[in-house]
């Protein structure tokens, strides 16, 4: 027991080297744009055109769960280290919606082959190792969220996952305070959290693993 403490310890201690963390960091949220976010509007467009309604039910499910990506983004603008928690979070919570569901899983495999369903079932694979991979890469960072805001920001490990968020605001936001778009991302963090924990202790009991309830 006492060297699995020992192995954890310094597991979670060991900083990388700032000499490819940073460019580590800028390719993680480069891939989350595209598996998160590009791809998956253009098969929910592509859904839209061809009319597969199992695909777009899963699809509308995913944008939902994934947006706790997007208040990930907002939080870490704000260096609110409860961030580090909602981006760990949705990395895990991704593929559970994308392979859940027992009725839209059944209705889609028994789709004949087409080009839409061989895109969308590459996509689903690769968005979900991406994910697994990626919640399992990030946890040293949680000890991020254990910082108060001023630590946080001295620390030299955590600052370079704000890097991406802070040039995202400078890009889209540059005249809005951190602060305040910190402070939006916690309404949305609650009204996330009490949309699922409605889910989780109303509708799942009701409907189990069914999207359309039947």
């Amino acid at each position: 027991m006492r060297h699995v403490t020992v192995f954890v310890y310094r597991w979670f201690s060991v900083m990388p080297s700032p000499s490819w963390l940073p460019s580590l960091v800028w390719t993680d949220y480069r891939l989350a744009v595209l598996f998160t976010v590009l791809l998956p509007l253009v098969l929910l467009i592509w859904t839209l055109v061809s009319r597969s309604d199992a695909i777009q039910s899963l699809l509308v499910i995913y944008w939902r769960v994934s947006s706790l990506l997007a208040i990930t983004v907002y939080l870490l603008i704000g260096a609110l280290p409860v961030g580090f928690i909602a981006g760990w979070l949705a990395k895990i919570l991704i593929p559970v919606a994308l392979w859940f569901w027992a009725d839209l899983n059944e209705e889609i495999r028994e789709q004949p082959a087409s080009r839409l369903k061989l895109a969308f079932t590459s996509w689903r694979w690769a968005v979900s190792i991406y994910c697994g991979l990626g919640a399992l890469a990030q946890i040293p960072v949680l000890r991020c969220a254990l910082m108060s805001t001023d630590a946080l920001l001295k620390e030299p490990f955590c600052r370079i996952w704000l890097d991406p968020p802070w040039a995202f605001r400078e890009a889209f936001h540059a005249t809005t305070k951190p602060f305040f778009l910190g402070f939006l991302a916690l309404i949305g963090l609650g009204i996330y959290v009490l949309y699922f924990g409605y889910f989780v202790l109303v509708r799942l009991g009701r409907q189990g693993r069914s999207a359309t309830g039947q």
